[in-house]
């Protein structure tokens, strides 16, 4: 689990050439590191031990936490038919940047930039769907976009104690806001730029799996290592208790 976390943190591109690299330049430190294709097949021995771990995760309950979900492709939409190692899983499904075939990932962070919770879907899912289970033991307000709007939805949260507030359609009619509200939601980005990171730093997303259980101790370990960051993505707190509303 450390050499899987390391690798997300260090910077390297390809697993094989780190995994190399160790043998090379760390024995010393891993003393007993067996083989490069043994290796990965101990990997997936780790997926419940990650997916614990990460969970138990120092978390912040704050009261003011974002949600989004984001595709996580495993192949090119062109190269559906042909991806026979993730196939039970993965799915097509569509987003705001077009259509795509692998699974969504679904997270709610709070505003130091602490992942909460996550949840694991099909591509095809409905966002709304798994809102409820990722909410259970949190309380405050709940930030998301349009994608999220639903009035059983928000009745069955706010019987929680989460506020669902989202933007509204431009079919919609206006309603009263708090201005900290409005100045929350302009804040989603955190989310977005927490998303990138673990795309682009933590690499979740890439095509060279060889099982399933190997592509969640990915994703999980991508998740993990962000998790562990001394440094995280946050906001400034906006305390706005005196202001009336606008």
């Amino acid at each position: 689990m450390t050499i899987i976390i390391a690798f997300h943190v260090i910077g390297f591109r390809n697993f094989k050439a780190y995994y190399l690299h160790l043998q090379q330049f760390h024995s010393n430190e891993f003393k007993t590191l067996v083989s490069y294709n043994r290796f990965i097949e101990l990997v997936q021995r780790t997926l419940i031990t990650f997916y614990f771990f990460t969970k138990s995760l120092s978390k912040t309950q704050t009261g003011c936490y974002f949600m989004d979900a984001t595709a996580v492709k495993v192949c090119n939409i062109k190269r559906t038919h042909s991806n026979k190692v993730l196939a039970s899983i993965a799915t097509k499904g569509k987003t705001s940047t077009g259509w795509f075939f692998g699974i969504k990932l679904h997270l709610i962070v709070n505003d130091l930039g602490e992942v909460m919770n996550f949840q694991l879907t099909t591509g095809k899912t409905n966002d709304r769907l798994p809102v409820e289970d990722l909410c259970k033991r949190l309380m405050g307000k709940m930030f998301a976009d349009k994608g999220y709007i639903s009035k059983d939805l928000f009745e069955k949260l706010m019987e929680k104690g989460v506020e669902l507030i989202t933007q509204i359609r431009k079919n919609m009619k206006n309603a009263f806001m708090p201005l900290w509200d409005k100045l929350m939601l302009r804040k989603q980005s955190i989310i977005e730029t927490i998303i990138d990171q673990l795309k682009n730093i933590s690499q979740i997303e890439h095509a060279s799996h060889r099982s399933i259980p190997n592509f969640l101790v990915n994703l999980i370990a991508g998740i993990t290592a962000y998790g562990l960051k001394e440094k995280k993505t946050s906001i400034t707190r906006i305390y706005m208790a005196d202001f009336q509303y606008v």
